[in-house]
């Protein structure tokens, strides 16, 4: 069977919020928010910012051992590869060891805050060793003279880079099983200092505007490494619909720093569009990248050129009327999703949220932060209702025909998925794992290509079953406090 281990942890930590009622079981689940004139939307955009990949196995990797509770395992330690959609290949390392991964999971780039990272006061120092580790150091024998560690190879380069990161990620006991890996990981630890996170390598702020029909959209800023950047309109644009610069010119290029604008001729009816820019640049190492369905966090250490997107949502509605934007945005420092609403139109815009009533008034915005399980699907839908008299406050009924908004997602905001981490002892190559509490002999150092089963660096044949009976015990087991804490201010994109 696959060992299962209790892992201390010792960087938690999160500022405590008030209650304001709501009950849910099992996942978190809020109401949602409509944005009032806009036509009606049952689930929001995908959201994308940057590039989106597909998981592939251990490419490049040596072994570790790990002690736990007295215990030694033997693991793999090294790199990944994920295949870019549109085209590229990334080279990660794991910043979530005890968490499972998912072969061909779907990943998406994104920002330190959505990680475990956003609660890490050794990030910066993670995106040191990235710089100055292989692959970034492709020479070897210089990377082992600066460490002393003795010769290297790809595959304990590897090793010794990605246990290093784990010593500052997960607080890990965890050795290089080779010497020279050791001693580069240990020289990569004592020599690391704290660096910024990097900027997205494509990115569109704010997600979503709104604002009447007769006017333009905007703006939406680009922000990105590379030179030029592809502009166009959802498919379904509605006629007559253009982007546009700051000048009102119309444009289908940008650059990092551009600002855009959808023009929406007067008498269009209500709706909305998907304003999508595109480019080919390498992605800037350290940015990291989580997964669509559980599986384990990953911060990038090298990229080619990759195809990169981002998306924001335009929508309008008729003059006098209100009209709002609605954004969604996990936030792992108040273990939470953070939901705005800015209304750019000329009327109060009254929606729920959570069981709460808000009011908002023309030209103004708001966030609400909704508490959401860890490694739990959340739904959170926010809803126009009738009338914005009354003030906010319980309840409302929901307006007939009113635009209404769903985001979904998943919190993965610690690196230890709770109090009991799972970790199989899997040998490399081999299609059943260790005994519990046993550490087998090394397979050797393995390359690109031996089409490793992502399990033997966390995941578990047995996940599914155990996720399914631990949900069912949260449902049967009672019930979770939703937390809501609301606060005003402007709605930031990456």
């Amino acid at each position: 069977m696959f060992a299962a281990f209790s892992v201390p942890r010792r960087r938690s930590g999160r500022p405590g919020r008030r209650t304001t009622a709501a009950v849910v079981s099992g996942l978190v689940a809020a109401a949602a928010l409509a944005a009032g004139t806009p036509a009606a939307a049952d689930e929001a955009a995908p959201r994308q910012h940057g590039a989106a990949a597909t998981l592939g196995g251990l490419a490049t990797y040596d072994r570790a051992v790990l002690r736990i509770a007295g215990e030694t395992h033997e693991i793999p330690a090294g790199l990944f590869e994920m295949a870019v959609d549109g085209g590229g290949t990334l080279k990660t390392y794991c910043v979530d060891l005890h968490n499972p991964s998912q072969e061909n999971a779907r990943y998406q780039e994104t920002s330190w805050d959505r990680t475990s990272l956003a609660v890490n006061q050794d990030a910066g120092r993670v995106r040191w060793i990235l710089q100055h580790s292989y692959p970034q150091v492709d020479d070897l024998a210089g990377l082992a003279r600066k460490a002393r560690s003795g010769p290297l190879s790809a595959e304990t380069a590897a090793a010794g880079t990605q246990v290093a990161i784990w010593r500052h990620t997960d607080d890990a006991r965890v050795e290089a099983a080779d010497p020279a890996a050791e001693k580069l990981a240990d020289w990569l630890e004592k020599q690391a200092r704290d660096v910024p996170e990097p900027t997205v390598s494509l990115g569109l702020a704010p997600e979503a505007a709104a604002g009447p029909a007769g006017g333009r959209i905007g703006p939406f800023t680009v922000r990105t490494g590379a030179d030029r950047v592809s502009v166009a309109l959802g498919a379904d644009a509605a006629p007559g619909l253009r982007v546009t610069d700051q000048a009102g010119k119309p444009v289908t290029e940008a650059a990092d720093g551009s600002a855009l604008y959808v023009d929406v001729p007067a008498g269009t009816p209500a709706g909305s569009t998907a304003l999508t820019v595109q480019a080919a640049t390498p992605v800037p190492v350290g940015r990291a990248f989580t997964a669509v369905t559980r599986s384990q966090t990953q911060i990038l250490a090298g990229s080619s050129e990759s195809t990169v997107t981002a998306t924001a949502t335009a929508s309008w509605a008729a003059q006098g009327a209100a009209a709002p934007a609605v954004t969604a945005r996990e936030n792992c420092a108040e273990q939470g999703v953070d939901i705005t609403a800015v209304n750019r139109g000329g009327a109060p815009f009254a929606y729920e949220l959570a069981g709460e009533r808000y009011v908002l008034p023309p030209g103004e915005s708001r966030t609400v932060t909704v508490p959401v399980a860890e490694d739990q699907p959340y739904e959170i839908t926010v809803e126009e209702v009738e009338g914005a008299e009354g003030g906010e406050g319980a309840g409302g009924a929901a307006k007939p025909d009113g635009f209404s908004r769903t985001f979904t997602g998943g919190l993965d905001c610690r690196t230890t998925g709770g109090a009991a981490a799972e970790i199989t002892t899997q040998q490399a190559g081999q299609p059943s794992p260790l005994p519990a509490g046993g550490a087998g002999p090394s397979a050797g150092p393995q390359a690109a290509g031996d089409g490793v089963d992502l399990a033997e660096t966390g995941a578990s044949g047995a996940t599914p079953a155990i996720a399914g009976i631990a949900l069912a015990l949260l449902v049967l087991g009672g019930a979770a406090l939703l937390l809501v804490r609301g606060r005003k201010g402007p709605g930031q994109g990456e």
